[in-house]
């Protein structure tokens, strides 16, 4: 049930801000208290991507009715030889509740913890319909209560950690279990519960890996495309994102606080070829400046040492040799999907509209089930992943075909199978 009135700031836990657990003393008390305490549990956790190397957790948060809040510190933790089965073994068969599983399921379990069950609340907010299903969006809706979220990109690997980053986080957990009971409650009375359930399973599994960039990660650098044509300007930056993030991973430093990807960009544009040439191009020459005109700025400040020990020549030196290659070593486009290959349905409407009877196809299938996402007031991507359908119009004779079986092999759920499959069946005859 949504709250009619208006939202309340909570500043702060009821129990109040607890400290951070970092030696083995506290830890094991921790436990004792999450065995002998009830109910679902609670989590969260804090990275320092934009500062450090990787998505390592630096801080995870859980909550459980009878055992209050933890702050635990996993690196500290780690370091004195604790381990994460005593936690498994403390909170047993319990369902976790975490908002945005995807973000801090694949930390959980490289930390080494497993998860038995699950509640996803971002994923419950979509599928009952919510326009904003962002954590305090959602608590507001629910529970009437706003949360301050000032902290969001701070740096967690900073020791200590000051009172007020101590409250954001544990925030974060404070009301996920009053949250997961008013939701669950909402998704039954729609009639979601089952398919809940389903996606929840599904996630625990799926969700809990990290995702691949695929052969060329240098690809996904910021505006990228610019470059389309220009394979020595590809080049280029190639090698200046394969160097940045060596000594990223080196250093262990953010890639961004060692050089940006606009000025990644711009070198590939000007291929600086001599000094002058290489010293026009400011970005090259200074540090990552960040401000964000709050005490961020102070925590960036602590990684200049490391920012200065990386000279202008290094990026230089890799221009050189980028300009040096040999045409045969150049980036090529990748290799793009073969048309009427099955299972690899384009996501270019354009290439679609080059094939009438496949893109026919296609609209009529979408339209099944943007009919069956507007009944059942739920998203469409929710109700089906779109590239199920995209596989589904691209193979030849799709008429011909067992939907429900295609869906079923694509990955798609029972629920959803049950749902959509005969309406696309019909839809595509």
């Amino acid at each position: 049930m949504a709250a009619e009135r208006e939202p309340k700031l909570l500043p702060e836990p009821r129990g109040g801000v607890p400290d951070v657990i970092d030696d083995l003393e506290n830890y094991k008390r921790m436990c004792r208290a999450y065995a002998q305490a009830d109910g679902p549990l609670a989590a969260d956790a804090e990275r320092a991507s934009g500062f450090r190397y990787g998505q390592e957790d630096y801080l995870v948060q859980f909550k459980r009715q009878g055992a209050g809040i933890a702050l635990v510190d996993p690196v500290a933790l780690a370091k004195a030889g604790g381990s994460w089965r005593d936690f498994d073994d403390a909170v047993g068969q319990a369902p976790w509740i975490i908002h945005d599983s995807r973000q801090d399921l694949p930390g959980f379990v490289e930390l080494g913890m497993t998860p038995r069950g699950l509640f996803d609340t971002e994923l419950a907010a979509r599928m009952l319909g919510l326009q904003h299903v962002g954590l305090a969006a959602v608590t507001e809706h629910y529970l009437g209560l706003s949360l301050a979220k000032e902290h969001s990109a701070a740096d967690w690997s900073y020791r200590p950690l000051p009172r007020d980053w101590r409250n954001y986080a544990a925030l974060d957990v404070e009301l996920l279990i009053e949250l997961e009971e008013a939701m669950a409650k909402d998704l039954k009375e729609q009639g979601k519960d089952e398919w809940a359930r389903q996606e929840f399973d599904w996630l625990l599994v799926d969700g809990s890996k990290r995702k691949k960039h695929g052969e060329q990660p240098w690809r996904h650098i910021s505006r990228i495309n610019v470059l389309r044509k220009d394979r020595r300007g590809l080049a280029i930056a190639r090698a200046l994102w394969t160097r940045r993030d060596q000594l990223a991973r080196e250093l262990d430093i953010s890639p961004s606080l060692l050089l940006s990807d606009a000025a990644i960009i711009e070198a590939a544009m000007v291929k600086p070829r001599n000094g002058r040439q290489f010293r026009s191009i400011r970005s090259l020459n200074e540090r990552v400046r960040m401000h964000t005109g709050g005490e961020q700025d102070k925590m960036f400040e602590r990684y200049a040492p490391i920012q200065r020990s990386v000279k202008p020549s290094v990026w230089s030196r890799t221009i050189l040799e980028a300009l040096q290659e040999g045409e045969d070593q150049l980036p090529r486009p990748p290799k793009p999907r073969q048309e009427g290959e099955e299972g690899k349905g384009p996501r270019s409407m354009k290439v679609w509209k080059r094939h009438p009877a496949r893109y026919q196809c296609l609209s009529a299938a979408r339209k099944a089930v943007a009919m069956i996402a507007q009944d059942t007031r739920t998203p469409s991507d929710i109700i089906l992943k779109p590239q199920y359908l995209r596989d589904l119009c691209w193979t030849d004779e799709p008429e011909r075909r067992d939907v429900s079986e295609f869906l079923s092999l694509e990955g798609a759920r029972p629920w959803q199978v049950a749902l959509v499959g005969e309406s696309v069946s019909r839809a595509i005859m």
